[in-house]
């Protein structure tokens, strides 16, 4: 018995953390709710007849908030929200590296309509988004 424990705590130690799992895609998924500018709710098909709902949140990208600090940051995230929504809700989209993000039921993707636009590249060229690497945000009540 004690072999198994032994054997057992070996194997968690020495393997790779969750997080840094990476799914390469692409998976197909519908959109069933989008949150904000850069945030949605996906159904996905994992095998016949079973199904799992996740959050995503677009890789590469920051949109202003919904609970921003300013009239003119919540107006932004209000119009980032309906571009969005206007392009993938109730739609499919394909995410690929698909990975674990920093709070618990979520994951951060790239994805892309069906018709294979780039959603994070769309947001940011038509100035609902900026490019973001992951490094401190800035401010969106200064400038657009």
């Amino acid at each position: 018995m004690k072999w198994f424990w032994y054997t057992a705590l070996c194997l968690i130690i020495s393997s790779p953390a969750l997080a840094k799992e990476t799914l390469h895609g692409p998976i197909q998924a519908e959109v069933i709710r989008v949150l904000d500018g850069d945030t949605f709710d996906v159904r996905a098909q994992i095998w016949i007849g079973q199904y799992i709902e996740t959050r995503v949140r677009l890789n590469g990208l920051d949109t202003p908030e919904l609970r921003g600090k300013c009239a003119s940051e919540k107006q932004k995230a209000q119009s980032a929200k309906a571009a969005l929504e206007s392009l993938i809700l109730n739609k499919p989209v394909y995410l690929d590296n698909i990975h674990g993000g920093k709070y618990a039921g979520r994951v951060i993707a790239n994805a892309k309509t069906g018709q294979g636009q780039d959603l994070s590249q769309h947001m940011i060229t038509n100035g609902y988004a900026r490019k973001y690497d992951g490094g401190a945000r800035s401010g969106w009540c200064q400038s657009w």
